[in-house]
Order: structure tokens, then sequence, then C-alpha cells
């Protein structure tokens, strides 16, 4: 995948082991970027992201900063988020998730990257 080079595959191959035989709510979990809510009765907080691995987060962050710029399936998703009023570092922890979704995808069907065809 565009984005993912050596360093990242090595992060995520020796800190997620586990990915490609869980499912994806799972995988996001364990990263830390599924989003919890903070609520209560009434009271409605914002969703933040915590727990999971901080080191395959902080790994899959940067790989992200390059993946929106060559990847033109997350620089879409990025674009459109922030388009759509996002904040950037939540949009960008959007995208990591979405990234983290299709890692586990292909990992679990044993298929590779295949940018889609414009």
């Amino acid at each position: 995948m565009k984005g993912i080079g050596k360093i990242a595959a090595a992060s995520i191959i020796s800190n997620l082991p586990e990915l490609g035989y869980i499912n994806n709510k799972e995988a996001c979990s364990l990263v830390g970027v599924a989003p919890m809510n903070r609520e209560s009765g009434r009271f409605k907080g914002q969703r933040k992201i915590q727990g999971g691995r901080h080191q395959v987060r902080t790994v899959l962050y940067m790989a992200m900063m390059s993946a929106i710029q060559s990847n033109p399936v997350f620089k879409e998703t990025y674009q459109r988020l922030v388009a759509a009023g996002k904040p950037k570092k939540v949009a960008i922890i959007a995208c990591i998730r979405k990234m983290v979704v299709t890692l586990n995808s292909m990992l679990r069907d044993g298929v590779m990257w295949e940018a889609p065809k414009a």
C-alpha cells in the first residue's frame, strides 16, 4: 500500500501480530484509533481516541502523512473530511482508522493493494 514503507510494515508486523485474525473493530481498538464516547445521562462529551498500542499509532500517523501525499484513496478521504469542517488531526486519525481496516482486510483475505481505477 502506498504510504506504508519498510519501517511501518516492520512495526505493524512486530507490534500487531493479531492483524488479519481479528475483526475490524478489535483491530482499531488495539491500535487506539477507535472513537470512545464520554457520555453519562444528559451529558454529551466529545469522542476521543485512547488506549491501544501507541508505538503502532505513532508509526501509522507518520505513514498517513505520507499516504495523504501519495495515495489517492486517502488523499480524497482526507480532503473530503477537512472540507466538511473536521479539524485536520481528526481527519488524519479517521484516515488511519480506514488504513487499519483496509490492512486488516488485506491480511485476512490474502490480497495485495490495488489502487482503484479512475
